[in-house]
């Protein structure tokens, strides 16, 4: 049976493809988890490498927000990449994914960001926060995600007032808004 009383479908429960974990089987979790096979199947990653569903609590104005990072890439002793997915524009994405790529590790900001809806993605350099490169193809592999570490490395980000900005950020752009106090509702049929 499907459940469809929440925005999103459900379709059931499926089992994480790096954890093993049941989740609740969503479109969404089901690109999620077409992610961590690109990243272990055709990128080269160990699954011990990747880091599903870390999450950055925010709250200002007394809205509380759970932020989800889909997956994060470990090389070493240290996170190196971010990986956000979302239906639709990637440009609405990336700012999001900078902020939380820059306030995920207290003692580091994270060097390298990916948004991707799985049709399209953009790599994200999270110092100035530009665009590096776009397309699929710009999911580096194992190989080209340690040469671009060394490159932008692991620059301290702790200022107190930059972090605070940077939650801020993500507090706005991943609030829920859909059900936000509630459930959603279907539409009432139309009376004739």
């Amino acid at each position: 049976m499907v459940d469809t009383s929440g925005h999103h479908i459900v379709y059931g429960t499926l089992k994480d493809y790096l954890t093993g974990e049941e989740l609740p089987d969503t479109d969404d979790e089901r690109f999620r988890q077409q992610l961590a096979r690109l990243l272990v199947e055709e990128k080269g990653f160990a699954p011990e490498e990747l880091e599903p569903r870390l999450g950055i609590e925010t709250e200002f104005n007394g809205r509380r927000v759970s932020t989800q990072i889909e997956l994060t890439v470990r090389l070493g002793a240290r996170r190196c990449l971010v990986l956000r997915y979302g239906p639709g524009s990637l440009v609405t994405r990336e700012r999001p994914a900078i902020a939380a790529a820059r306030i995920l590790e207290p003692d580091y900001r994270i060097p390298l960001a990916v948004v991707t809806n799985l049709r399209d993605a953009e790599l994200l350099e999270t110092g100035r926060g530009t665009v590096l490169a776009t397309s699929m193809a710009a999911i580096p592999d194992r190989i080209a995600l340690a040469e671009l570490v060394s490159q932008y490395g692991f620059a301290p980000f702790d200022d107190p007032a930059l972090r605070e900005r940077e939650a801020r950020i993500l507090n706005i752009f991943d609030e829920e808004v859909c059900c936000r106090n509630g459930t959603c509702a279907w539409p009432a049929p139309e009376e004739k």
